[in-house]
């Protein structure tokens, strides 16, 4: 058998099942949306990177409130007792437990893993083959999420709204809330990188370089552009206040 043909069996077989399809398609549907918002809201005279920033910031928004938001739904009210649970639930990584015992319950387990059919539990299930912790209750992420759904996504709504507005304040609105997102993405991976990435899965391209890689690298470079543009016009406002004070005390 060939080193490919070799990779290929390994692959897990539900890698591209209808649940991991239709969790890819919402995704792409969000961002359609977010595009077919930016031809309602923008003017034609919108520039092409304020055009750009308004889809991602509208995206990021929904991204947020619908996906994220599920994922704190599930955090706080979906569980199962630990009574159901066999310890080689736990030793096969089917369930996991959080430590200390989440809102005190220690006879609980909470998140999508138990969330049975609903879709968006399931949809958090596809991507916690790549990192576990998304499957329960980790302390960490949920912190990092209830900032993330409570705060950064109505910035991301204000940022659209100045944009669509023509609001310089905008530039500030993005350089704070592309600041939290950088931020945030190195606290959701640094604990994991410390102790030796315990809960991430790189054995195949799916689960490292689109689940992993691209949906979260995402959120390092368009925020970084974003700080750049914000940075650009407000540097323009400064040179033309300069070059303002600067004529006024030559005459």
């Amino acid at each position: 058998m060939s080193a490919a043909n070799a990779t290929m069996s390994t692959l897990p077989p539900d890698l591209f099942d209808q649940t991991t399809l239709v969790s890819l398609a919402s995704t792409v549907a969000i961002l359609a949306v977010a595009y077919g918002v930016s031809l309602k809201a923008l003017s034609p005279t919108t520039s092409g990177p304020l055009r750009f920033l308004f889809i991602w910031h509208a995206f990021d928004a929904l991204i947020h409130f619908f996906l994220e938001g599920s994922f704190l739904y599930h955090c706080f009210f979906s569980w199962i007792p630990t009574a159901d649970v066999t310890l080689k639930d736990l030793q096969t990584g089917k369930y996991h437990m959080t430590t200390p015992p989440f809102l005190g319950h220690a006879d609980r387990i909470y998140g999508s893993q138990a969330g049975g059919d609903n879709p968006f539990a399931q949809l958090w299930m596809v991507y916690a083959k790549a990192d576990k912790r998304w499957a329960g209750a980790d302390l960490g992420v949920i912190s990092l999420e209830l900032l993330t759904v409570f705060i950064v996504g109505p910035l991301a709504c204000w940022v659209c709204y100045d944009i669509a507005k023509k609001n310089p304040r905008a530039n500030i609105t993005m350089i704070i809330m592309a600041t939290a997102e950088l931020y945030g993405g190195f606290m959701t991976f640094c604990p994991e990188w410390l102790v030796g990435s315990v809960n991430l899965d790189t054995s195949n391209f799916m689960y490292m370089w689109v689940y992993l890689v691209f949906f979260n690298m995402l959120w390092v470079f368009i925020p970084a552009y974003a700080i750049y543009v914000a940075a650009q016009d407000i540097s323009a406002a400064f040179a033309a206040r300069n070059a303002t004070v600067k004529g006024k005390k030559s005459k």
